[in-house]
């Protein structure tokens, strides 16, 4: 018997109807794969139902009978009609198999004759139930999906829950959803079987919230909207796409500083009880909606007498939620706020702005609200927007800068001074630094069709170029013009000259001609008396020589560091400092080049230079991995990547050293993906310099995964567009050992020491000692190829130590292995435990698991690293968090830190080691860490 399934959708994974849910959904799904039940629950719009949809659709296929019933509030209230769902197509098919009390109760129930209620025939109700369930599994697995269980009958809804906790192995699996807030779903979870996973659902990030939106075709918004969609509407994934449809839908976008539109559906959704509201305390809110941090204090100020009381009303009525610890007045969900505001008369609404424009407290706060209560233009108003905007930038705040800047261009008068063109581009500029990068062309491309200063036209295609990031191809139309626009002035010819200089290496290729194209922005800018623009170019001269070995790189960083400096530059992802990191890095230098980075890292947060932060966070993780801190690089690169997806800004460079960490401490198939993603983007931008990077990220993790004829594949094309790049310092990619070792692998030892020698002449000229310790390394393992396995072992020995005295921990560690790899080929015992030791001391999980593979083919016997199943298989029956828990112990973590790292209370933490101890057997947080390394939490 096959009953007709509700869901068409193949048997798979939908991508677009699980956006920004994978990890949940492949909990879920494995959770139903090992017979149990899943009940997702979370508040109205999170996207239970588009969940439960793809997870019934993948795994009801034809070998099971899939019963289904969706819930409504309108027909709570009828008796039995969530039971009629689940068993009206099959009644007829079960009801012989039924003892004829039970049929008689069920058929009644199902059809409405005879009245049966709970009262008069609960017994005989709830065994047919349960009856009905077995004859079902008797034929095939049950599989019974439910959504919106809060609006169940509570008849079908008490039936249902006896029957749950009475299945025990019969292969009835229960999918359901709930709407919940908080921890209301534990009255739906003891009503469930006893095996049940509940899986909440969070909000989305705001990257997740733009992956939605770009699929759903809202692909033109801005990056600053998108942000305040995810603000507004809180990660609710319905929340946030009625927005995007009402700001697709209105021609007129909100004016910088206001809210978004919210459509009536939203608005009836979130405000229903907004009727049950006085006028005084609905004027209350909408002061509160209108201000940035609204205070009790400061409702007062704006004349709200009656604050106190208002506010109560509003909370009682789950419109405000008032902080315990403190006086801030919080919306229960940012959308009420906006509801509230967009239902307002504009009269109202400039009202509350103007009453804000004298109370609040800031500086900021008040010129912003002055704006929004003013309309036309006025000479004063702008002035104190300008104002604020300049201390918004000095307090690291750009994109708030921005946004004052755009209004106070928007009441400056058209024979102001400064022009308001002149405040759009600062906003611009702005805007770039904060990442805002499609809001920042936007305005530089308006200002562009009317402006005719030449140095107003050079600073707005600085904005387009700037905007355009690694994809300068796409802009090379406007270099002729800028050129044009600058005439003979040297000082913005210099401007035009360094993004030549950036063209020239990113677009051609070519590190000989965007070095001298550098030195002659330098001289340029000199001659212009532009301090800035030269120490600029100096820094991107200093970084092209460093990556290409030219012997004059230090000479040109000390020319940099030549006071008087810059603070913008000193901070600066291409500025000085990154040059200077960059060169101390390539030369083995690794402490200091921490502190450096640590440094510059945390001067661009404090200004809200997000690229900068970006890059910077990169670099960090890039130091992390070489020194042998593959866990700690793991969560700097991921962390990159993150900021990167979010603001649209160094996608290939994260995703490539983020592969890096993953193929080291992490995942290597997600490393093989990454690295794939990093070549794409790269490809699509036209970069060749970072199109050799990520194909080096690839051919490495092509090398751990086992893959050394891909390995030898990827890194063969690295090392042809290095050739053509001019690129001859080997430290600043480091795939010529893995190259070396991947040809020994596929039987090319000759192909391996050729590249050996040349890569060896040029790492001795520059005095790249571990350059040099790395290919030591490799020429063992092809001196081991032609039989010489006395030299091969002395030399594998030597290059541990150096290695270890450099401080590069992972390195050190693959030495160690290969040392341990050659000696099982001798006779005697071999060992594989100080390999095992120190890539665990690295969190080097892929490579422990290497360790694992070698010892157990050891024909000595395996090693002690394998007596005991890998921390990665241990780990895999624990629960997310439980997970995460375990691996922060492994680190060293104290229960306080882990609740710091994690947003949970210690009392949390300690309960949660006691369930891994008794999942794991064992006693004690010594006993976790003795695992064979452990698996970072991800």
């Amino acid at each position: 018997m096959t009953v007709r399934r509700d869901f068409k959708e193949p048997a798979r994974c939908r991508p677009d109807l699980v956006i920004g849910r994978e990890e949940l959904f492949t909990s879920a799904r494995d959770q139903l794969a090992r017979g149990g039940s899943v009940l997702l629950h979370g508040p109205a719009g999170i996207g239970k139902s588009t969940v439960l949809r793809a997870l019934a659709a993948d795994y009801g296929d034809p070998a099971r009978t899939v019963l289904r019933c969706s819930a409504t509030e309108s027909e709570s209230h009828l008796p039995f009609l969530a039971l009629a769902d689940l068993f009206g197509l099959v009644l007829d098919e079960i009801s012989d198999k039924l003892p004829a009390a039970q049929r008689t109760a069920l058929e009644s129930a199902l059809t409405g004759r005879g009245e049966s209620t709970l009262q008069r025939d609960g017994l005989a109700l709830r065994l047919a139930v349960l009856s009905a369930l077995r004859a079902l599994a008797a034929e095939r697995p049950v599989l019974l999906v439910a959504d919106d269980l809060q609006w169940l009958d509570s008849a079908s809804a008490e039936l249902l829950g006896f029957a749950a906790r009475r299945l025990g192995d019969t292969p009835v699996q229960l999918l359901c959803a709930v709407r919940t807030e908080g921890q209301e779903y534990d009255r739906h979870l003891r009503a469930s079987p006893p095996d049940t996973l509940a899986v909440r659902l969070n909000p989305l990030s705001r990257a997740q919230v733009s992956a939605l939106l770009d699929h759903r075709g809202y692909t033109d918004l801005p990056r600053s909207t998108m942000r305040e969609i995810h603000r507004t509407s809180g990660g609710n994934p319905l929340f946030a796409l009625e927005l995007g449809r009402a700001l697709g839908e209105n021609p007129t976008p909100p004016r910088p500083g206001e809210p978004l539109p919210v459509p009536t559906s939203l608005r009836a959704l979130v405000l229903s009880r907004l009727d049950l509201l006085s006028d005084d305390a609905r004027r209350t809110l909408l002061v509160a909606s209108a201000g940035a941090r609204p205070t009790l204090a400061l409702l007062h100020a704006a004349g709200r007498e009656n604050a106190e009381a208002e506010t109560a009303q509003a909370a009682e009525l789950g419109l405000l939620a008032t902080e315990p610890e403190g006086p801030a007045v919080r919306f229960a969900h940012p959308l009420i706020s906006a509801a509230l505001y967009a239902e307002a008369p504009v009269q109202e609404r400039r009202a509350a702005h103007a009453a804000l424009s004298t109370a609040a407290s800031d500086p900021i706060e008040r010129a912003r609200n002055l704006a929004l209560a003013t309309t036309g233009t006025d000479p004063e108003v702008a002035a104190r927007l300008a104002e604020a905007a300049a201390l918004a930038r000095d307090r690291g705040a750009p994109s708030v800068a921005a946004s004052l800047g755009l209004l106070a261009a928007r009441h400056t008068p058209p024979d102001g001074t400064p022009a308001p063109d002149e405040r759009r581009l600062q906003a611009a500029e702005d805007a770039i630094t904060a990442g805002e990068v499609d809001l920042a062309r936007d305005v530089a491309r308006e200002v562009l069709t009317r402006a005719t200063v030449p140095a107003d036209r050079i600073r707005a295609w600085e904005v387009v170029i700037e905007a355009a990031g690694q994809s300068l191809g796409e802009v090379d139309a406007v270099f002729p013009q800028a050129l044009a626009d600058a005439g003979d002035d040297p000082r913005l010819l210099a401007l035009v000259h360094y993004r030549l200089a950036w063209r020239k290496l990113i677009v051609d290729g070519d590190f000989s001609e965007a070095r001298q194209e550098a030195a002659h922005t330098a001289e340029l800018a000199a001659r212009g008396g532009d301090r800035r623009t030269e120490l600029m170019a100096l820094s991107f001269q200093a970084s092209t020589e460093t990556l290409m070995g030219h012997p004059n790189a230090p000479a040109t960083i000390k020319r940099a560091l030549k006071e008087p400096q810059d603070p913008y530059v000193a901070c600066h992802h291409n500025g000085v400092g990154a040059a200077r990191f960059r060169w101390l890095l390539m030369s083995d230098q690794l402490p200091e080049a921490r502190s450096t980075i640590t440094a510059l890292l945390r001067e661009a947060r404090r200004r809200g230079m997000v690229e900068s932060e970006v890059h910077f966070q990169r670099f960090l993780a890039d130091t992390e991995l070489r020194s042998g801190h593959c866990g700690r690089a793991l969560d700097l690169s991921r962390e990159s990547l993150r900021l990167a997806r979010d603001s649209g800004i160094g996608l290939g460079a994260s995703a490539m050293l983020a592969s890096l960490a993953e193929a080291s401490g992490g995942d290597v198939d997600r490393a093989l993906a990454l690295a794939r993603e990093a070549a794409d983007h790269a490809g699509e931008d036209g970069d060749q310099m970072y199109l050799s990077r990520a194909l080096a990220a690839l051919g490495h993790a092509q090398l751990v995964a086992g893959d050394a004829a891909g390995s030898v594949a990827s890194l063969r094309r690295v090392r042809e567009l290095e050739l053509g790049l001019g690129i001859t310092d080997p430290a600043r990619g480091r795939w010529q050992g893995d190259l070396a070792e991947a040809l020994v692998r596929v039987g090319e030892p000759g192909e391996a020491q050729d590249v050996i020698d040349v890569t060896r002449e040029h790492a001795l000229r520059l005095g790249r000692e571990s350059v040099l310790a790395v290919l030591d390394r490799a020429e063992a393992l092809v001196r081991a190829a032609h039989g010489d396995h006395e030299a091969a072992l002395a030399r594998l020995t030597s290059v541990q130590d150096r290695l270890a005295k450099l401080g590069y921990g992972l390195e050190e560690a693959r030495a160690a292995f290969a040392l341990a790899r050659l000696r099982t080929r001798r006779p005697g015992p071999t060992s594989y435990d100080e390999a095992a030791r120190l890539f665990r001391r690295c969190r080097a999980l892929p490579w422990l698991r290497q360790v694992d593979a070698a010892a157990a083919e050891d024909p000595a016997g395996p090693a002690p690293v394998a007596a005991q199943p890998p921390a990665a298989d241990a780990l895999e029956g624990l629960a997310a968090m439980e997970r995460q828990v375990a691996a922060l112990v492994m680190e060293g973590a104290t229960n306080r830190e882990i609740a710091a790292r994690l947003f949970i209370s210690v009392k949390t933490v300690e309960a949660t080691l006691t369930r891994v101890y008794r999942k794991l057997g064992i006693r004690s947080r010594v006993d976790i860490v003795r695992l064979a390394a452990g698996r970072h939490a991800k």
